[in-house]
């Protein structure tokens, strides 16, 4: 059965959908965006010198002084952060204890460091460190000390988040289909609002890390709940819309947690700000409908049936008295038709992503251009704090550019189609992130472009996969590649950690991944105003562009007549794909076989 079909006839876009998805759905995006990138600030590491127990007095209001007194010049002219000098500071303090604060001021113990040897020893930092406080009052990396010999430990809990959204990933699909989308939404908040306000009392590094784990868990299934429950409520005409929508709430949640950040500065307090009002989420959970295609799908009918005909009452619409009569014989004959047909289907796994030659090449572009767009919007977004200036500021932007592309993608999908608007978001992009090389002034600039042009490739893909996965493996289908794309945000944090000597390396190393996503986004083809290929041969059938060319006008004839009738065609049809017979004429004159696409109904030419 049709499920557009009955909804239709219920109102496919009306009031009832315009609420549900504006006061419920759009503001259930604020957690993913929340939970996904506050940790960048609550294990955002300050600026930090190593402490000298004997100038501890002088730290408060002598921050320069005891600096130059105590702590080495790096390459780049700046004080070392893991490394001091090894002098007799009692000594020094008997000096500056007998020196009035307008002197220290103002000599900043010039003259003091006359007197002392220049080839002090430099030593590594002996009894931990100090930090500026200017930005955070306290954040995770300044309880326990996370710097130098252990700021690897700040990138290996990004990499555990990561990895626990790829496990998340994979075990929420199975959960959203065996629960339904609203309980399953229901849980994984439950469990994400438990987890991080529960790191907040986190008592060591290793206890925090294991309940970030657990928030990583949560963070994929939140994003996809509402999106996917959006989909399932609106007619197909309608799904682009809730697709551009629905960025845009996230992108919101980026600038609204950029504001968080603003006011709330130390980490256990921003753990709980960030989790605990989005308890204000379950007050919906009456409101909030389960999917009627998935109730229907399930055969729970008398609850799909509640809810049609309350969303054909919202909307306006006169339910015929016969309407529920003929929806339960259109759901026994369609049941009927399947109990037939299910002695003969087959089931469908990964491998049949394979078989096919088309098919192959295809997933794997699909998949190489999906590991690039997540990798590259999730380790910009991670980098954003880096960018040097205001960190928080940085962040807002990050976020808030993202806006207008969304404004200007929605009319371009409709009239440009997927494949190039994909290609020159990507290009543009990653063009921006490399040039960061060559034009290091305007970094934060090239920075803000490139973060326009994934977050409009980052739209685009999932349309066009799920336009050429055929439709009896494209939940397969885009379920493996995202899974593999999920790799992305586990690998790159390790990229921005090298980037700590280069500043640019991590814009570079994007950069690339970008434009070769960008390059292999030509390869497959348009999709726009095309039936969606259903099978695996009618999938088989679409080509890759650089292989045959669609929609050509027909070759010419040759003007020599053929001299004789054609052989019977010999060779056998296959599913999807009509085969003319030969024509033999004499001299170079020959007419190719032509071969009609499945979708589009037109010739394609070998090139």
């Amino acid at each position: 059965m049709d499920f557009d079909e009955v909804l239709r006839e219920v109102g496919s876009f009306g009031l009832y959908q315009k609420v549900i998805i504006c006061s419920v759905l759009l503001p259930a995006a604020l957690p993913c965006a929340f939970h996904a990138y506050s940790q960048l600030f609550i294990a955002a590491t300050p600026q930090h010198w190593c402490r000298v127990p004997e100038l501890e007095p002088w730290i408060q209001d002598y921050v320069p002084l005891v600096k130059n007194l105590s702590i080495p010049r790096n390459s780049q002219g700046g004080y070392a952060e893991c490394s001091m000098y090894a002098r007799n500071y009692s000594d020094i303090v008997r000096y500056l204890e007998y020196r009035p604060p307008p002197e220290l001021l103002r000599q900043q113990a010039d003259d003091l460091l006359k007197q002392l040897p220049d080839n002090a020893q430099v030593v590594p930092c002996q009894h931990g460190w100090n930090y500026d406080r200017s930005i955070y009052s306290s954040t995770v990396v300044q309880e326990w000390n996370l710097v130098c010999d252990q700021s690897f430990l700040v990138t290996l809990a990004l990499v555990i988040f990561g990895v626990g959204g790829l496990l998340g990933n994979y075990v929420f699909g199975y959960l959203v289909d065996l629960w339904g989308r609203r309980p399953s939404f229901y849980a994984y908040l439950l469990m994400e609002i438990a987890a991080c306000a529960a790191s907040a009392f986190a008592w060591n590094y290793y206890s925090w890390l294991g309940l970030r784990f657990v928030v990583g868990l949560t963070v994929p299934a939140i994003l996809a709940s509402p999106y996917v429950l959006a989909i399932e409520l609106v007619g197909p005409e309608r799904r682009v819309f809730c697709t551009i929508v629905s960025n845009i709430a996230y992108s919101l949640g980026l600038v609204v947690l950029a504001g968080v950040i603003y006011v709330v500065r130390d980490w256990r307090e921003l753990s709980l700000a960030v989790s605990m009002p989005l308890l204000m989420l379950f007050s919906c959970f009456f409101v909030l409908p389960e999917s009627p295609r998935w109730l229907m799908a399930v055969g729970k009918t008398k609850r799909a049936m509640r809810i049609l005909k309350i969303m054909a009452r919202v909307n306006g619409v006169r339910v015929n008295r016969d309407f529920v009569e003929r929806l339960e014989r259109r759901l026994v004959n369609t049941r009927a038709a399947e109990a037939e047909s299910s002695a003969a289907s087959r089931h469908y796994g990964i491998l049949d992503l394979f078989r096919g030659t088309n098919m192959r090449r295809k997933t794997l572009i699909i998949t190489l251009i999906w590991f690039a767009n997540t990798s590259v919007y999730v380790g910009l977004s991670y980098y954003a704090p880096a960018l040097g200036g205001d960190e928080i500021w940085n962040f807002f932007l990050a976020g808030a550019v993202e806006l207008p592309t969304y404004l200007l993608l929605w009319p371009g999908l409709s009239y440009f189609g997927r494949r190039w608007i994909l290609f020159i978001s990507m290009l543009v992009g990653g063009v921006a992130c490399v040039a960061t090389f060559l034009y290091p002034d305007i970094t934060l600039l090239l920075y803000c472009v490139g973060k326009m042009g994934i977050s409009s490739s980052f739209v685009v893909l999932p349309l066009l996969a799920s336009e050429l996965y055929p439709t009896v493996v494209r939940g397969l289908g885009m379920s493996f590649s995202s899974v593999v794309a999920m790799v992305g945000p586990i690998v790159i944090p390790l990229i921005n950690h090298m980037g700590q000597q280069m500043l640019v390396l991590p814009l570079i190393v994007m950069g690339a991944l970008l434009i070769l996503g960008g390059f292999a986004s030509l390869l497959l083809p348009e999709t726009r105003n095309r039936n969606l290929p259903q099978t695996l041969e009618e999938g088989e059938a679409v080509p890759l562009s650089f292989l045959l060319c669609c929609c050509v006008e027909n070759e010419p004839k040759p003007r020599t007549p053929p001299t004789r009738t054609p052989p019977p065609n010999r060779g056998v049809p296959q599913s999807g794909v009509r085969v003319l017979p030969q024509v033999e004429s004499p001299g170079p004159h020959r007419a190719t076989c032509k071969v009609v696409c499945s979708i589009c109904k037109k010739e394609m030419r070998t090139l």
